[in-house]
């Protein structure tokens, strides 16, 4: 039996990590894939491996990401052990850029992905209370965040606007509608 890849999309300060890993802690089913990238890990947020491009390229060549991308100057990776997870029956979630969904399904058959939404209001606050940008830079980032999907992706649209528990529950019953 193989597990599933769980994709997590949607703009910056969704609340992409923090549904993820309320989901894992709500259900022993899920798994949570610990991405590499080229950032700080100090820089908070999201459990990550941080590397410096130097290191990520090499990784990159060597063949260790079973996919990787670019975006807001930084580049991410997804770590090609979470074959090993998956072919343990267990699903994993794993926040990825939308511009890699095409290939993540192409690469993980049977890919699901869950796209959060939430009011534009909501994801400023967010983003203001990580404090990695300031007001400028909030206001730049949410006018350049587009919602669409890439032709040939489907995703499963859940509004994170309201509380953890609600996402997590409507996010769990969509993925599981069949409650063992």
């Amino acid at each position: 039996m193989s597990g599933r890849l769980i994709a997590v999309v949607g703009p910056s300060g969704v609340g992409k990590d923090t549904v993820m890993e309320a989901m894992a802690q709500a259900d022993p089913r899920l798994g949570l894939v610990r991405r590499v990238i080229t950032r700080p890990s100090a820089a908070g947020g999201e459990v990550f491996e941080g590397v410096s491009v130097a290191d990520f390229e090499a990784r990159r060549a060597a063949g260790a990401f079973a996919l990787h991308w670019g975006a807001h100057g930084l580049f991410y990776g997804v770590p090609a052990d979470v074959d090993k997870d998956l072919a343990t029956g267990r699903d994993m979630l794993v926040n990825l850029s939308r511009g890699v969904l095409v290939e993540a399904a192409t690469r993980f058959p049977g890919l699901v992905t869950i796209a959060l939404t939430a009011a534009p209001d909501v994801l400023a606050l967010r983003l203001a209370a990580r404090g990695r940008e300031d007001a400028y830079e909030i206001k730049r980032r949410l006018a350049r965040e587009g919602s669409g999907l890439p032709d040939g992706a489907s995703a499963i649209t859940i509004d994170n606007s309201g509380t953890l528990d609600t996402t997590v529950q409507t996010a769990l019953a969509a993925l599981y509608p069949v409650r063992v």
